[in-house]
C-alpha cells in the first residue's frame, strides 16, 4: 500500500519540444507496485500547454484547478474544477491553459501501453 500527498512527489518539467509551461508528477506507477495504471497531476502554468499529439492507449482526466481546454481534431472542449474527459487511444488531443492560475488535473494511463 502506498499512502502520500501529492505535495510529496517532486513536479518535473515535460520536456517535449512543442510543450509550454507543463509539470508532472507521477503519484503511482508500478514502481509503486500498481501493475494496471500509471496516475499522474499535471500542472500547466498560465499561457502553457501540453504537445499536441496522439498515442495508441487512453488517457482518463480528472480536472483539480483552474480552467483549461481539451483540443481534439476540429474542436476545443472547454473544462474546468470537476470536469473530466476521456481521451481515446489514437485520439489527437492536446490540454491548454485557459486561464489566468495555474490548470491541474488528473491524468491515469494505462501502465502497459500498447506498441507506438
Amino acid at each position: 500500500m502506498k499512502i502520500a500527498k501529492v505535495q510529496d512527489v517532486t513536479a518535473g518539467p515535460v520536456k517535449e519540444k512543442d510543450a509550454k509551461g507543463v509539470r508532472m508528477r507521477i503519484l503511482m506507477s508500478d514502481k509503486d507496485g500498481a501493475p494496471n495504471f500509471v496516475m499522474r497531476v499535471f500542472e500547466i502554468e498560465p499561457g502553457g500547454y501540453t504537445l499536441y499529439h496522439t498515442h495508441p492507449w487512453e488517457h482518463e482526466v480528472y480536472v483539480l484547478e483552474g480552467k483549461g481546454i481539451v483540443r481534439q481534431k476540429g474542436k476545443d472542449h472547454p473544462v474546468e474544477k470537476d470536469s473530466f474527459a476521456l481521451v481515446v487511444p489514437d485520439e489527437e488531443h492536446q490540454f491548454v491553459n485557459a486561464g489566468d492560475k495555474p490548470f491541474k488535473f488528473i491524468c491515469v494511463i494505462p501502465a502497459t501501453k500498447p506498441r507506438e
